[in-house]
């Protein structure tokens, strides 16, 4: 009996003929690059797209692996002006006038790893939301694996998972206040947690750490600045 093994690259291929064949409205897109496949999915069809890549024998998606959550706010602008910065000495290179659209309609997204042991395929599949309605139905119906990932994907990001049975932080306190992984999100955190031995308990105060974002400094080697017995190895 002779078995037909198909390549990496051929297996993707079908996996794209596929998905082209299934979810060939505008509204969908297919990114294919480094034969790893991401299929963005409008939110409204989110579930009706997940049942199919579970239950088609074209597809057969049995196990949701991975789910997590993305601020897109200032997506590939970077505020390290490495490229300008100066070529000899000290130099520092950083842009603080980043701003972040937090009215962007698809300022976060939720992006879901799946995995199909029938055919050995694997996609990715991202919806979009927006910041003033972070909401997406949730996966659970489909994939009972995606609870916990959920969850984690509201305490870090706040994204609302429509549907879940038990939506609550999993990784934060129970009364932190807001979400940690957003780009707004101060890096000091807004409240610090102490142990107050005359209350004997744990309370919470403001924060009292100085906001402040840290700036490397990028030593390059010159002879301005060598060392003392240093000079012949920079001669």
């Amino acid at each position: 009996m002779v078995t037909h093994i198909l390549t990496r690259t051929a297996r993707v291929d079908a996996l794209v003929a596929a998905i082209r064949a299934h979810f060939a409205e505008s509204d969908f897109e297919l990114i294919d690059a480094f034969d790893e496949l991401t299929l963005v999915v409008p939110a409204e069809r989110l579930l009706d797209v997940a049942r199919t890549l579970r239950d088609h024998d074209d597809f057969r998606f049995e196990q949701l692996i991975d789910l997590c959550g993305v601020d897109y706010a200032a997506y590939g602008c970077s505020e390290w002006e490495t490229d300008e910065a100066s070529t000899t000495g000290f130099g520092r290179g950083v842009d603080r006038d980043l701003r972040i659209e937090a009215d962007d309609p698809k300022r976060f997204g939720v992006v879901v790893h799946l995995l199909s042991l029938a055919h050995n395929h694997r996609l990715r599949l991202r919806v979009h939301v927006g910041a003033a309605a972070p909401i997406v139905d949730s996966l659970i119906p489909v994939w009972d694996s995606a609870n916990w990932f959920e969850r984690e994907a509201f305490d870090l990001y706040g994204i609302l998972f429509r549907g879940h049975p038990d939506l609550r932080r999993i990784l934060t306190d129970y009364g932190f206040v807001g979400h940690p992984f957003r780009k707004d999100f101060p890096l000091s955190g807004q409240v610090e947690m102490r142990y107050d031995p005359e209350l004997k308990r744990v309370v919470y105060e403001p924060v009292s750490i100085e906001p402040r974002v840290l700036v490397p400094r990028v030593i390059r080697e010159d002879s301005r600045y060598v060392g003392p017995g240093e000079e012949a190895r920079h001669a």
